[in-house]
């Protein structure tokens, strides 16, 4: 499978930046992973929205949904030019009600996820794992029965996360502050600790992603190697991981 950053950044984009979002792609399946700020202007670099399958949503924060309502015109634009009338399934929670029926438009579809079952989309089975955030929230462990991804969507750090990213091939950790700042009040992790669960669960590849907009985000990847020696990765728009 093949994984490419579509935003990286966390809260708001930074220039000519978007926030989170992912697009994981097998066998002709595409799915979109969290539709953050300025994500559709960018993936229609890497992927038309008419060749999207389906788009999961980790939580309902803005910077993992707001371009929702810009998808949902898109799928809309693309009825009325091309006369696709396809509705585009889009998978979230239902914790909070109002966001989930938000997801559903004139050709997008709200599906509920139940985070205590697997969810089974295209070539792909995700698991989820409710994160430590203000907000319900939850991460996802992907697999195609061959690579594992796991990520972390927006959390502080608590230790079951070397459960569910054991032996994972890829991690993507919520990495919105640098070494020593506490996240944890605003439900987010640091450099290190993002490491710390990396080497704890024995994956291969750590990268840093919902990054900060202020210092350098480079330090942070010297940070993580301070306690993870495996491969870490900085996530960049249009960076590509492939299992």
């Amino acid at each position: 499978m093949k994984l490419t950053v579509i935003g990286c950044w966390g809260g708001y984009p930074a220039r000519d930046g978007a926030t989170s979002s992912y697009l994981l792609e097998k066998e002709g399946f595409s799915l979109l992973i969290d539709v953050g700020s300025g994500a559709m202007s960018k993936l229609q670099k890497y992927k038309a929205v008419a060749d999207l399958d389906a788009v999961i949503i980790s939580h309902y924060h803005h910077d993992h949904i707001a371009d929702v309502g810009v998808l949902q015109y898109a799928k809309l634009i693309e009825y009325y030019v091309k006369g696709a009338n396809k509705r585009l399934p889009i998978y979230g929670h239902t914790a909070d009600q109002a966001s989930f029926q938000a997801l559903t438009h004139d050709y997008t579809k709200g599906m509920p996820y139940n985070p205590k079952e697997e969810l089974k989309l295209g070539p792909f089975t995700i698991q989820f794992f409710e994160t430590v955030h203000p907000v319900t929230c939850y991460g996802m462990r992907i697999t195609d029965g061959e690579n594992v991804i796991v990520y972390t969507a927006d959390t502080s750090y608590k230790s079951e996360w070397k459960d569910f990213a054991q032996g994972a091939d890829l991690l993507i950790v919520d990495c919105n502050y640098y070494a020593g700042q506490d996240g944890t009040k605003a439900g987010h992790m640091n450099s290190e600790e993002g490491a710390k669960i990396a080497k704890a669960a024995g994956v291969a590849t750590l990268m840093l992603s919902h990054l900060p907009q202020y210092g350098d985000i480079h330090q942070l990847v010297i940070e993580a190697k301070n306690h993870y020696k495996g491969n870490v990765r900085l996530a960049e728009e249009g960076t590509i991981w492939k299992g």
